[in-house]
């Protein structure tokens, strides 16, 4: 995976851009990230593209520790609810 598609609309490069941005904003453009990703992209590789750009020079950006704390919870999503999720409780 190449920079451009870990980063399709250059949110987090522009979030390393701004002067005095503070972490909550670099968690509501995190968010904004993950949401432009296309469906089925490994999201833990395109965090660690994005790591290895940005984050080697600018280790203490507000944004490098919101990826990196994303990388940290970054797992497949899994499907819950349904017929067995509801019989679940019922035991």
């Amino acid at each position: 995976m190449n920079r451009t598609e870990a980063d399709p609309k250059g949110l987090v490069r522009e979030s390393y851009a701004i002067e005095g941005i503070t972490k909550w904003e670099c968690r509501s453009i995190f968010v904004d990230w993950a949401l432009s990703l296309p469906v089925g992209a490994d999201t833990s590789a395109a965090i660690n593209v994005l790591l290895d750009q940005y984050a080697t020079t600018a280790p203490d950006h507000p944004m490098s520790a919101t990826l990196t704390e994303g990388l940290g919870t970054a797992a497949a999503p899994k499907r819950r609810g349904g017929r067995l999720g509801r019989q679940a409780g019922m035991e």
